[in-house]
Order: C-alpha cells, then sequence, then structure tokens
C-alpha cells in the first residue's frame, strides 16, 4: 500500500513525551513523510488576542522528516497538502501533538483534498482538555473511519517499546 506519513508541531514548545518523538521516528524513511511546524505570526492567525497564548515563534520539528513546513493556524498549509497529493498516497497516516484540534484539523484538510486520512492513535497525544488524546481518537473514528496503531504497522507500543 502506497503511504505517507503527516506528521502534526511534534516541537520543543509543546513538550511532546519522549516516547512520542521515538515512535514517530521508527517510521521515518519507511515511507515519505511531512511535518508540520507552529509559529506565531499575529498578522495571520490571532493566537494572542483570542487565546491568550502563542506557539513560540522559532520552534523547529524534533523529527527529521523529508519535508518540513511551517504552519499559523490549526490546519496544515497549503504546500503541505500540495506535496502529498503529489504523492499519490492511497492512505495518509497521520500523528502528533493535540489529537483533537490540530490533528483533528489536519483529518479534515485531507479529507477535503482528496485524500484518505489515517490516524496512528499510539502516535498522538491530545491537547491540554484531554492529554490521553480519547477524545480526538473518538472525534476522528466518527468522522474518518480510519484508525490504526503502531502494532498494526508492524511497530512496538510506542509507551512501551
Amino acid at each position: 500500500m502506497r503511504q505517507a506519513l503527516l506528521i502534526i508541531d511534534v516541537q520543543p514548545g509543546f513538550d511532546p513525551p519522549q516516547w512520542l518523538v521515538e515512535g514517530i521516528g521508527r517510521l521515518i524513511g519507511t515511507m515519505p513523510s511531512v511535518a508540520t511546524v507552529e509559529r506565531h505570526d499575529e498578522s495571520v492567525t490571532p493566537f494572542r488576542r483570542q487565546l491568550g497564548w502563542v506557539p513560540a515563534p522559532d520552534d523547529d520539528s524534533l523529527i527529521a522528516a523529508d519535508q518540513v513546513h511551517v504552519k499559523h493556524g490549526y490546519g496544515p498549509p497549503p504546500e503541505t497538502l500540495a506535496y502529498l497529493k503529489r504523492l499519490k498516497p492511497e492512505r495518509v497516516l497521520v500523528c502528533g501533538i493535540q489529537t483533537d484540534t490540530c490533528v483533528l484539523a489536519a483529518g479534515f484538510a485531507l479529507f477535503d483534498a482528496g485524500l484518505m486520512p489515517t490516524l496512528v492513535s499510539d502516535l498522538t497525544v491530545g491537547s491540554s482538555l484531554d492529554r490521553s488524546g480519547e477524545l480526538g481518537v473518538r472525534l476522528w473514528r466518527h468522522h474518518f473511519r480510519h484508525v490504526v496503531t503502531s502494532r498494526e504497522l508492524g511497530l512496538a507500543d510506542p509507551r512501551t517499546a
């Protein structure tokens, strides 16, 4: 199966657990990959004005993906979607930070672009509302159906490996 990997916002400012970074790292090199990093630009996305919080202005991805794209806001930038569409994958595996917000937004963007978003449920961490990510997994299943685990991809459970 032709697959691609989309890694959402695994960057120092969001303090990802080491098991998440290492688990996603095991997928690098097995398929084409692209990572997003959230950076702050108030003129693009009103984080400070609306939420009273801002992401770092200069974070870099902690994952050595084939490509890294900067984003401002919840969804992936247009160049990320264009890159993935050029690959013509049968499915796009999605993992990363904030299962119930940014990861879910990526799922909607992929779906709307005609791609098949597939969540790697044990390679995500939820937002401060639900750090377990279970809310996001349930929403993903409801909207997109396709959810897999590391074990189903032939990898060890990232939390115990």
